[in-house]
C-alpha cells in the first residue's frame, strides 16, 4: 500500500476493543512519519498494541490553533501525517476542524480512513429509526440545554448525544421534560469487557443507583406519537359555513377536497353530522 505524501489521513482508531482498528488504518499509521493525537499517553497504548513505533504529536482543542503553521509545514515538505482521536473517528465531538478547513483552503488531500464510531455502534443496535441526527456533547448549563432540547425535541428522527455519566441524573431529568414520548437506548463502555446497554421508555427511565465513569452515548429514539392530523377546530369552523349552504354530504366533500383529507373522510362525516343535529342546520 502506497500513501500520497503532501496529505493528511484521517484514522478511525477503536473505541475500546482495540482489535477493532482495520488493516488498512494499521497499514496508514505504520507509514506515517507524525501522528496527530489528542493524548500521547493514550495513543501510546495502541501505537504499543499493534507494535507501532512512530512519532506522536500532541493535537488538541487547547493547541489547535498553536500548532497549526508547524502542521502544515510539515505536510508541504512531503512528510505523511495521520490525525487519530484518544477513541473512534476523529473530528466527531473531537479536534481537528481548523486543520481540516486550512488543508482545504490550500488545497491539500485529505483522505478518510474509515473505521469504528460509537455514533453507529450505537445507532446499529437501538432498534430506532436510521433516519438519525447526531448532536454531540450537550450544553452543561440547564438554561441552554432546555433551549437545545426543546429546539431537537420538534426534530421526527432518531438523535444522538454525548453525556458525562457522573451528570446522568442532571440529563436524564431534562430528557423525560423533553422526549416523553420517546424510548432511549444508554451505551456504556461499548466494545469493552463490561459493554452494557440500558433501554427504557423514558417516561419510565431510571436514574443510575450506583455511580458510573466515562461517557454514555445516548440514543433517543424517533416520536412516537402519533400525531392528529386532523384539525378538528378548523373543520368545524368551516363546517358551520359549508352547513348552511350544502347538504351534509357535499360539506363532507368539500372539506375532504380543499384540505386533502381523504383518509381522514369517515371522521369529518361524524363530526359533520353531529355539527347538524346540535345546531339544527
Amino acid at each position: 500500500m502506497r500513501l500520497s505524501s503532501n496529505s493528511l489521513y484521517i484514522v478511525s482508531t477503536p473505541i475500546g476493543n482495540l482489535d477493532d482498528i482495520t488493516l488498512r488504518a494499521i497499514e496508514v499509521l505504520k507509514k506515517s512519519d507524525i501522528i496527530l493525537c489528542e493524548d500521547t499517553r493514550h495513543s501510546l497504548k495502541l501505537m504499543n498494541h499493534l507494535k507501532i513505533s512512530k512519532k506522536l504529536v500532541s493535537y488538541h482543542k487547547f493547541n489547535e490553533k498553536k500548532e497549526l503553521k508547524n502542521i502544515l509545514e510539515h505536510i508541504n515538505k512531503g512528510k505523511i501525517l495521520s490525525i487519530i482521536s484518544d477513541a473512534g473517528t476523529p473530528l466527531l465531538s473531537d479536534p481537528g476542524r481548523i486543520l481540516i478547513n486550512e488543508c482545504i483552503r490550500e488545497d491539500i488531500k485529505i483522505i478518510p480512513i474509515p473505521g469504528v464510531s460509537s455514533i453507529t455502534t450505537a445507532i446499529s443496535v437501538s432498534g430506532f429509526s436510521d433516519q438519525f441526527l447526531f448532536y454531540g456533547f450537550l450544553p452543561k448549563t440547564e438554561k441552554e440545554l432546555d433551549k437545545v432540547l426543546s429546539s431537537l425535541s420538534n426534530q421526527k428522527f432518531s438523535i444522538v448525544f454525548f453525556i458525562p455519566s457522573v451528570k446522568s441524573k442532571f440529563y436524564f431529568d431534562k430528557f423525560r421534560k423533553h422526549f416523553i414520548d420517546r424510548k432511549i437506548l444508554i451505551g456504556k463502555e461499548m466494545t469493552k469487557l463490561h459493554e452494557s446497554f440500558f433501554r427504557s421508555e423514558i417516561k419510565e427511565l431510571q436514574n443510575f443507583k450506583n455511580q458510573l465513569k466515562g461517557e454514555l452515548t445516548i440514543v433517543i429514539s424517533e416520536s412516537l406519537k402519533k400525531k392528529d392530523t386532523l384539525n378538528k377546530e378548523k373543520i368545524i369552523n368551516n363546517a358551520k359555513k359549508y352547513l348552511k349552504k350544502y347538504s351534509v354530504k357535499d360539506t363532507v366533500d368539500l372539506i375532504v377536497k380543499t384540505e386533502k383529507l381523504t383518509k381522514n373522510k369517515k371522521e369529518i362525516y361524524k363530526l359533520c353530522l353531529k355539527l347538524k343535529d346540535e345546531k339544527n342546520i
